[in-house]
């Protein structure tokens, strides 16, 4: 992953109303962290009702715009779109021949989401000639079949197969999108020219929106930017299929045209946007902002991948739930403390509660799977991970003052709910085939659960109201802390493994 911000040319047509073509690219580029440029293809009269004349400019234009560009800047990623004619194809053909960048995105643009059609019939072989240029293609289904030269896919299966033929006759791959398929599923998946199975999937319910006006403009140039960033296509699509649709979900707030309206591109800076300057309105909050590195770091652990996808062997699984189950003797002993020393009967109640679970309910669901398995648990004694982190909650529980002990144990409510959610997304993108640890992330998702951690959130932020500034300070540190801790449990299965498995070599 590169620290430099990534600079990313957006080759496209124009959009008045701003929801496609150019204006989607650099706002979509913007929301990923990049660096947006821009050469035009074509100047397009259009609004979010449809589209009504297009004017493109002298081809030789476009090429000195391209020229210009590459002449001054090093270019991390270009994301292609709208090109319109053969004479534009074959610039922006012969200026990749010599200028190009390390990450090429094209979405070839064919149709506008309003109905216009932005490519010459006559430029379509044109554009086909060009795919093996690209490292990633991203059309809709009726784009994907034009470039395949058959009928649209009437399902997902023949979408599937349609995008790996794609991929295979032009040697890069395809994003194949299931957004125009009927039903109330918008399935995604990356294909390539050699593995006969996607390199990933994602499945989900359609967002209830009629607003998806530019959705493939700046899903293709979230995913350049994206790419420049992280070199990992899967994981490049997973934060832009999330990001977009959370955009999809918030365009109603945007209230522009009327027609299919676009995306709303920052919403996920709006929050911060409108508390600009001003403390987080809740503390907690901050935590969270704080933490944000550690979590993608919890993310990316072996052990949270396996586990989601379901490739995760058994034993590792196994030894895992043997950590955990001796890791609830201890939190639940420290949620004992915090309703001994809390201020009110509700934090009372709701600790005391707490720990009740712990040594009933959920130690019940581990014994139970470790029995299953054959394993009554306790097999490798207390991990070193186990260890330093039930040491650490129950010194914070029973010796700092109550806040603090309140930011000690919300991790364990608030990153388990999130790595839960993680972990569904990554079940999900996994197919239909049963899950082998289905039955354990329904855990995660439970409502019980979720409500829990909004309540143990809802009392830190109720103490840190009350609580002097060099508390607070603690507070921080030892949530940050706990975090951390979080990662190291998850990733001990497999580093212990790993270190088990080199004594036996030596």
């Amino acid at each position: 992953m590169t620290a430099r911000v990534p600079r990313v040319l957006a080759i496209a047509g124009t959009d008045p109303t701003g929801g496609a073509g150019q204006h989607a690219d650099l706002k979509s580029i913007a929301a990923m962290g990049g660096y947006g440029m821009s050469a035009v293809t074509a100047v397009v009269v259009q609004n979010t009702v449809g589209v009504r004349s297009i004017h493109v400019p002298p081809v030789e234009f476009l090429s000195a715009q391209l020229d210009a560009v590459a002449e001054d800047v090093e270019i991390d990623a270009v994301k292609i779109g709208m090109l319109g004619s053969v004479p534009v194809i074959e610039a922006v053909a012969r200026w990749l021949g010599t200028h190009r960048p390390p990450v090429v995105v094209l979405d070839p643009v064919m149709v506008a989401t309003s109905g216009g059609r932005l490519l010459e019939r006559e430029a379509e072989e044109a554009l086909r000639s060009m795919l093996g240029l690209a490292d990633l293609i991203t059309p809709n289904l009726q784009e994907l079949a034009v470039l395949a030269g058959e009928d649209p896919a009437p399902s997902w299966e023949e979408a599937l197969a349609q995008g790996h033929r794609v991929a295979r006759a032009h040697g890069t791959l395809v994003l194949v999108k299931g957004g125009h398929l009927a039903g109330d599923r918008t399935p995604d998946a990356l294909v390539g020219p050699d593995a006969p199975e996607p390199l990933v999937a994602f499945d989900g319910a359609r967002v209830p929106t009629e607003n998806s006006h530019g959705t493939g403009c700046s899903l293709s140039s979230a995913l350049a930017t994206l790419q420049v960033r992280h070199g990992d296509w899967p994981r490049s699509l997973r934060i832009a299929r999330d990001w977009l649709r959370g955009a999809l979900e918030a365009a109603g707030e945007l209230s522009v045209g009327h027609g299919s309206g676009p995306v709303h591109h920052f919403h996920h800076v709006q929050d911060a946007l409108e508390t600009w300057g001003t403390a987080p309105e809740r503390f907690s909050d901050e935590l969270w902002e704080a933490s944000a590195a550690v979590r993608r770091e919890i993310e990316e652990l072996e052990f949270v991948r396996l586990l989601g996808d379901g490739r995760l062997e058994p034993d590792r699984f196994l030894a895992y739930l043997d950590q955990d189950l001796q890791y609830l003797d201890g939190y639940s002993r420290a949620l004992a403390l915090l309703a001994a020393r809390a201020p009110d009967e509700e934090q009372r109640l709701f600790f005391a509660a707490g720990a009740v679970s712990c040594t009933e309910t959920e130690a019940q669901l581990h014994r139970a799977r470790l029995q299953h398995a054959g394993d009554g648990g306790g097999r490798d004694g207390l991990g070193e991970v186990t260890r330093r982190y039930t040491t650490f909650l129950l010194a914070a529980t029973a010796a700092e003052p109550y806040p603090v002990g309140l930011a000690a144990v919300l991790p364990c409510y608030w990153v388990y709910a999130d790595v839960g959610r993680h972990l569904g997304e990554l079940a999900a993108a996994g197919g239909p085939d049963e899950h082998p640890y289905a039955d354990w992330l329904a855990t995660y998702a439970d409502e019980g659960f979720q409500e829990a951690t909004r309540t143990a959130r809802r009392l830190l932020d109720a103490a840190a109201r009350e609580a002097p500034a060099d508390v607070r300070d603690r507070m921080r540190e030892v949530f940050l802390e706990a975090c951390a801790l979080e990662r190291d449990f998850f990733a001990a299965p497999v580093a212990e493994r790993r270190l088990a498995g080199a004594d036996r070599i030596e």
